[in-house]
């Protein structure tokens, strides 16, 4: 895979065997831990029970962050693992995996988190989950290391095991301050300059005057088109749609260059809701749509766009068109399974994840879509399992609205407490402590009930039943 991001490591020359890459797991378990202990140790101070209150700070403030920190997601070149000592003892006790074969990953999905804005620039936040066997490792660009693992193991793995976001990552991420010493490196003028100007694309560029087919234009094309890409993943949006406007002024008919221009369009009107600039986003993947000829990887790529951002006849048309004219492929028949799913149209999931499996191009993929059509035929043909997964799903759905209200509850009556010690009044006080107290465990609970629930509910369970 020529031309893509490679990790220090891999650029030196050193065996990740003997030196493997990681990144630290995401906090988020350690914190709510960390939260609730300090409730504690609050509490015990409270009550005046000084050695448990000393001994709650200890917990949630020196021994939980040491576990945070040791706890990290290894890659060797064969196996991603987690190494800190708590999913090690959860691993042991739930008999769980704690590492995953490479030849093992069935899914790899990447969430992009809008942060912080600067002008017209958005900090990007990536979530990178790796999935396979019943084990998913979720990695965070937030902490160092997150570029060097991802990409490592991303460029092993078959693209069709990847989503959109993924794929992207693979080929296009830096860190930020790369990519900040890239954008200055660059002849693409700063944000501020092109702030006047950037809504105006136009889509049909006076391009028959330039010499878009001889070499020097090709490679400068392919060089504004990487940059933009690198650009457009690190936040730098206005400058993006600049370095995509100049390549396609050079390559206008590149479907490929004009199916990511446009999805740099969508995530600028986005964040700027202008309607203008998305509506010359759909027609800028309307071009690239017609520009891709028989393309089947570029058009299952359109065809996922347009599925996730709800244009689901225009998705299908898509889909249609690459089974019809070339053939079926593994991503299209995957997508032609979620629309049917989105119609309720069970039959036909089940159908197309069956196919999905025959052209699927390794054994966790094979694996993975042989599991979704035992999944969906057993909900197709057991009115009892289905009503079941349907329960199961809305209580998921309650106890998440329940888990938010009651971690609101619970700051509420910090509030509460703070003005009681501060009148003072420890009627008023005390009123805060019961409501924060009862809101914590009601939070804890729904907390641990929803991962418990998050599973599909093994249909051998019905069987046994039975």
């Amino acid at each position: 895979m020529t031309g893509k991001p490679k990790s220090r490591l891999e650029k030196s020359g050193v065996s990740l065997k003997d030196h493997p890459m990681s990144v630290r797991a995401l906090i988020g378990g350690y914190l709510s831990a960390a939260f609730a202990i300090t409730f504690l140790a609050a509490l015990s101070v409270y009550l005046e029970y000084p050695y448990a209150a000393a001994f709650s700070i200890l917990i949630a403030w020196v021994i939980i962050p040491i576990l945070w920190i040791t706890d990290r997601i290894s890659f060797d070149g064969r196996r991603i693992r987690r190494t800190g000592l708590v999913p090690r003892i959860i691993a042991r006790a739930t008999g769980m995996r704690d590492r995953l074969k490479l030849s093992d990953i069935e899914q790899v999905e990447t969430i992009a988190f809008p942060g912080i804005r600067r002008g017209r620039n958005v900090y990007f936040t990536y979530r990178t989950a790796i999935v396979g066997k019943g084990v998913r490792f979720t990695m965070s660009s937030k902490y160092k290391g997150f570029g060097d693992v991802v990409r490592s193991v991303l460029q092993r793995l078959d693209e069709d095991v990847l989503d959109i976001t993924s794929i992207d990552i693979r080929d296009y991420f830096f860190e930020k301050h790369v990519a900040g010493e890239r954008v200055r490196r660059s002849e693409i003028p700063s944000s501020d300059v092109l702030d006047s100007s950037f809504r105006d694309i136009h889509l049909k560029p006076a391009a028959d005057n330039y010499p878009s087919d001889d070499s020097d234009s090709v490679e400068r094309a392919k060089r504004l088109r990487r940059l933009a890409n690198e650009l457009r993943l690190s936040g730098f949006l206005v400058q993006a749609l600049e370095a995509f406007r100049r390549a396609a002024i050079l390559r206008p008919r590149d479907a490929k260059l004009l199916f990511e221009f446009s999805e740099c369009i969508r995530s600028v009107a986005g964040y700027e809701r202008d309607e203008n600039l998305e509506r010359k986003a759909r027609a800028m993947m309307r071009l690239a749509e017609r520009h891709a000829g028989n393309d089947s990887e570029l058009l299952s790529r359109i065809g996922e766009s347009y599925f996730q951002v709800g244009d689901w006849q225009r998705a299908g048309k898509v889909f249609k068109r690459v089974v019809g004219a070339i053939g079926e492929n593994f991503r299209t028949l995957r997508g032609q399974a979620e629309l049917a799913l989105r119609e309720g149209k069970m039959a036909h999931v089940i159908h197309n994840f069956a196919a999905a499996e025959q052209v699927a191009g390794t054994t966790s993929l094979r694996r993975w879509t042989r599991s979704e059509v035992e999944y969906f035929s057993h909900l197709n043909e057991d009115e009892e399992y289905m009503e079941l997964e349907i329960s199961r799903i809305n209580l998921l759905d309650t106890l998440d609205r329940l888990r938010r209200s009651s971690f609101r509850f619970c700051v509420s009556g910090f509030v509460v407490i703070i003005l009681g010690i501060a009148l003072p009044n420890d009627s008023i006080a005390n009123i805060g402590w019961a409501i924060s107290g009862i809101s914590l465990v009601v939070w804890i609970v729904t907390l641990l009930m929803s991962k418990m629930l998050a599973p599909r509910i093994p249909f051998e369970l019905m069987e046994v039943d039975e």
